[in-house]
């Protein structure tokens, strides 16, 4: 929400600050005054009333320092600023009249376009994240200084602007360099069930779970995943970028985010951690939200908490999660493909032979946490064993993350064809409506399910989820329609649902 910063000066004594500012802007007026006065700036020794509008919502941050500073320098007719009510201006003092960047600079970009203002004046690593917002004018500044010299418009700035400085062609290759990093899938021995598992779901958007012996490939096949995903469109990069800008993530980083987020949060994480929180006003996006259009891997899932496991339940199905305090209630996006992996037992090698040194008991407490709410709502379920000696000792490598990335690719494409007017982007994603209107299921794929559904005891979101799963398997395959054998597949990779492992 817009806030704007009003200041009067008169007779008296006193700095006053009015408008529910928290402890960091109340501060802010210390750092203020250092700066004015560093830079040579008079402090007027009268009155000063600072009000932040509107006065009954709260304001937290240290970005209102800059603004600040600005008011009193016009107030006190030290600087003829014609712009002032031009722009829309955040930053952080420094005691010497620098400015450090601020959170949240994309929506600061889009409300400035929203509000009809000429453009946004923010700190140069803050300015960074939005220098692909070339329909508004964007500044990056260093100091004060050049602020005022923006704002008095008596001399040419555009080497201010932020696409125009070194800093943003640096960043630029760095940041080119870094999305290129990832594991492919030729360099992982073996493992082919698992690979067109994970095949499967990168092309639906699908979440997957991964049990198997230590060393069975479960880490380096999740983090394979990220160079088989399609590339972001603008509208899920925007969405995504957005997100890293508000939780502070996005400084010193070119433009938008290009490259799928990896999440992958040690298994200590909190519940605030993984889905998001913070005290008072200052809630930020979680890890769910942070994984947007990408992947959470939670790597050890039996270890990680239940409460942090049984927090993933509304992200999962509702794909947004909705924060709520005393005086605040925030929503964020949170769809994510879920990538979990455990060992079966706390041992590790059930299912390896005679290796499992693990009681009954011991097992059924460890798998518990795969059961139930969680279970059911994760597509793909997928077994590893170790891998074949045979396979490992030759290096018999299998097709490359870019062979298998074009099929994903093109069953990404029929999807976004057929969702293009339902304002989402993969299979996955399909509510109840659109999975009637999308899945045309023949008498025959009919007369399977119900089968299915009965001898397996399926719960009707697993139902929902298989006939997904078969529409995706169907794109992968080039088919129009659902056939028996895609049905017969996607309730394959939902063993959980049927086994006792214990």
């Amino acid at each position: 929400m817009p806030v704007t910063i009003e200041v009067d000066i008169s007779s008296g004594i006193g700095i006053h600050l009015v408008g529910l500012a928290d402890i960091a802007v109340k501060e802010s007026l210390l750092r203020t005054m250092t700066a004015l006065q560093s830079l040579g700036f008079k402090i007027p020794g009268r009155k000063i009333v600072i009000n932040l509008a509107p006065a009954d919502m709260h304001k937290s941050g240290s970005g209102y320092d800059l603004p600040i500073a600005l008011g009193i320098i016009a107030a006190s007719g030290q600087s003829e600023s014609k712009g002032l009510g031009k722009y829309l201006i955040m930053g952080e003092l420094g005691l010497d009249g620098s400015v450090r960047d601020v959170p949240g600079a994309l929506p600061f970009v889009e409300l400035a376009m929203q509000q009809g203002l000429c453009g946004c004046i923010l700190p140069t690593a803050s300015a960074i994240e939005a220098v692909e917002y070339t329909q508004s004018v964007i500044f990056g500044v260093d100091s004060l200084n050049e602020v005022l010299k923006i704002l008095e418009e008596k001399e040419d700035c555009s080497d201010l602007l932020i696409w125009n400085k070194p800093v943003s062609r640096r960043l630029k290759e760095e940041t080119i360099k870094a999305d290129n990093d990832f594991m492919d899938f030729s360099e992982i021995i073996g493992q082919e069930g698992a690979k067109r598992g994970l095949e499967i779901a990168a092309a639906g958007g699908h979440n997957v779970v991964m049990v198997g012996p230590p060393g069975s490939g479960k880490s380096s096949l999740a983090k394979a995943m990220s160079g088989i995903l399609p590339p972001m469109s603008v509208e899920e990069s925007i969405l995504t970028s957005k997100i890293y800008s508000v939780a502070g993530r996005g400084n010193n980083r070119y433009g938008l985010v290009r490259q799928r987020p990896f999440r992958a949060p040690h298994y200590s994480a909190s519940v605030a951690a993984i889905v998001g929180g913070g005290n008072g006003d200052s809630i930020i996006p979680g890890e769910v939200s942070l994984a947007q259009n990408g992947i959470l891997f939670l790597d050890e899932f039996c270890e990680l908490t239940k409460s942090a496991a049984e927090a993933l339940r509304g992200p999962l199905e509702d794909r947004k999660v909705i924060i709520s305090r005393l005086r605040s209630k925030v929503e964020y996006p949170a769809s994510f493909m879920l990538v979990a992996a455990t060992n079966p037992c706390p041992c590790g090698y059930y299912g390896e032979g005679d290796k499992c040194v693990c009681t009954p008991g011991q097992r059924a407490s460890y798998i518990a946490k795969l059961s139930g709410p969680i279970m059911d709502r994760i597509d793909i379920h997928l077994w590893l064993h170790s891998v074949d000696p045979h396979k490992l000792v030759r290096n018999i490598r299998s097709e490359t993350s870019a062979q298998v990335a074009s099929r994903v690719m093109a069953a990404r494409e029929i999807q976004s064809a057929r969702l293009s007017g339902e304002g989402i982007f993969t299979n996955a994603e399909m509510n109840n409506r659109m999975t009637k209107r999308y899945c045309h299921l023949s008498e025959e794929c009919l007369d399977l399910l119900t089968k299915i559904i009965t001898n397996g005891k399926l719960s009707a979101r697993a139902y929902a989820r298989i006939v997904k799963l078969s529409r995706t398997i169907a794109d992968l395959a080039g088919s129009e329609d659902i056939l028996p054998q895609h049905i017969t597949e996607a309730s394959g990779l939902r063993f959980l649902d049927k086994v006792n492992l214990i």
